[in-house]
């Protein structure tokens, strides 16, 4: 038996989501995800601590509710 699910976590309602969490969510690869953060296209990181970077869920939310309002 698998010790991981394959289905799709959902960002929850209020908090931070890791890197990985947000890239499912979005549907985008690392490299393109991160290309859109340093140009400033995708909400930016917060640092936690040296190695513990994570997004706000609120900010997530918002940017694919404007993606929306946009068409595309």
């Amino acid at each position: 038996m698998p010790k991981y699910s394959s289905s799709p976590r959902p960002l929850p309602s209020e908090g931070f989501a890791r890197l990985p969490q947000v890239l499912e969510v979005l549907g985008l690869g690392k490299t393109c995800f991160l290309a859109g953060v340093k140009s400033g296209r995708f909400p930016a990181p917060l640092k936690l601590g040296p190695r513990i970077t994570v997004w706000r869920v609120e900010d997530i939310r918002e940017f694919i509710a404007s993606v929306s309002r946009e068409g595309g």
